[in-house]
């Protein structure tokens, strides 16, 4: 058998993609530089063909993510195993096909037991690890000026915006606490406007053997960089098995359990899932509603008192082995509940940024509803909406920023019923508040 060893991790300096230049993995040139032994290799090559039929030296190639060259090596060892035969000759060895023999479909039912993964080579957690310090969330800056653009076009007041952006350049998490509807969410989502810079995402991890899948297309926002990597010398393209994206964002809400912070075995797929907090690696990660989850939240509070003063992470496998993984996350709590129900001093501490949201002013009102009245075609009337001011004083009713968005929707949807025009009248407005604030 032919034998590698570790890779040491190639990195190159990538074209100037967006607003910063980014660290790119080099495609390896030889089998040592995958990282990977040819045991690994030689699995997914006989599973690809198995499940997929036939397939040219550079689909091969295309769908293990890795230079033809490499795969080519590996193809003739297994020939020479009588796994493979060499179907036809092309006028290249690129166009040259290969297939399985009767022992390699028989070796292929044994790999597809134990594991069912078939795609793009994995990278080493050595490679991984490199790479996500290469890019580091920490190198990222947010200055004055990316906040003011960010928010140019929406509700959030000067001193907010502040503190957002101070917080973005920190190393600690953000706790976004305050009452129902003061627009906590919609201020955690909007912070990915504020990332930039390109990371690289593998589409998977190989660890003591085990396969962990990390790319997830609900995460990760590919961006298309085929032109950037096809110049003339082949020596500085990037390494395919890694998929440049823009920085992840990964929220979780009321569904989060401790359990969901591990890796997640499938045993009929016979792989891993990597937990949202690694896939969100070098990006936000948002832990909304907290307090609303089944598990108390000083068991989610205290599950993140290592990563975030160590910056790296534990995770074990179903085998009993466990490993240390980069923790390079910026954290994002929101909650309707105040800091002390939910966590003792020690973490508090831990927590740098904690960030009141309350109801906004009038005239931040005013806007949104203007804003609101815009996006649904009606008419925004200055009377209508003073009554409207009036009856939340009169009530006790504060004027958060979710409110415009609410009432105007029941506006439209009741004038549409009724087949009234969809005007911003007293009448209607009056009949969506009731409607919405049922007693009252």
């Amino acid at each position: 058998m032919m034998n590698s060893e570790k890779n040491q991790g190639v990195l190159a300096e990538a074209p100037e993609l967006g607003q910063a230049k980014d660290v790119a993995p080099l495609a390896p040139r030889s089998l040592e530089e995958t990282g990977l032994n040819d045991h690994l290799l030689i699995e997914l090559i006989v599973k690809t063909l198995y499940l997929r039929g036939n397939m040219s030296l550079i689909e091969l190639a295309q769908q293990l993510r890795l230079p033809a060259m490499i795969v080519e090596g590996v193809c003739n060892f297994m020939r020479a195993e009588r796994l493979v035969e060499l179907l036809r000759h092309g006028s290249t060895s690129g166009d040259a096909d290969y297939g399985l023999t009767e022992h390699g479909r028989s070796r292929a039912t044994d790999f597809l037991r134990r594991c069912r993964y078939v795609g793009a080579a994995p990278v080493t957690l050595e490679s991984y690890t490199k790479q996500v310090r290469a890019q580091s969330f920490a190198d990222m800056r947010v200055t004055h000026a990316d906040v003011e653009e960010c928010y140019r076009n929406m509700v959030v007041n000067a001193e907010l915006r502040d503190l957002v952006g101070t917080a973005m350049n920190s190393g600690k998490p953000m706790f976004l606490y305050g009452p129902s509807g003061s627009g906590k969410t919609f201020l955690a989502e909007s912070m990915m406007r504020l990332l930039h810079g390109t990371v690289y995402v593998p589409y998977a991890l190989v660890v003591d053997s085990e396969i962990i899948q990390v790319f997830d297309p609900i995460i990760h926002r590919p961006i298309d960089t085929e032109s950037k990597k096809s110049g003339l010398d082949n020596r500085l393209r990037v390494d395919g098995r890694w998929v440049p994206c823009s920085r992840p964002v990964a929220i979780s809400g009321g569904e989060l359990t401790i359990d969901m912070l591990d890796l997640h075995f499938d045993r009929t797929s016979g792989y891993y899932q990597a937990p949202s907090h690694v896939k969100a690696n070098n990006g936000l990660y948002i832990i909304d509603d907290l307090g609303r989850q089944i598990v108390r939240p000083e068991e989610l509070m205290n599950r993140w008192i290592v990563p975030m003063d160590r910056r790296r992470d534990y995770l074990a496998l179903h085998t009993g082995g466990s490993f240390e993984i980069p923790f390079d996350v910026k954290l994002v709590f929101s909650t309707n509940l105040s800091p002390s129900k939910l966590a003792d001093e020690a973490f508090l501490r831990r927590l740098g940024y904690k960030i009141h949201i309350g109801a906004v002013s009038d005239s931040e009102y005013e806007r949104i509803f203007r804003d609101v009245c815009d996006e649904f075609g009606i008419t925004f009337n200055a009377e209508t909406f003073d009554a409207l001011l009036n009856t939340h004083r009169r009530l006790g009713r504060p004027t958060f920023a979710c409110y415009p968005r609410d009432l105007l929707s029941q506006v439209r949807d009741y004038a549409t019923y009724r087949e009234w025009p969809v005007e911003l009248t007293p009448q209607l407005i009056d009949w969506a508040w009731h409607s919405y604030f049922a007693s009252e």
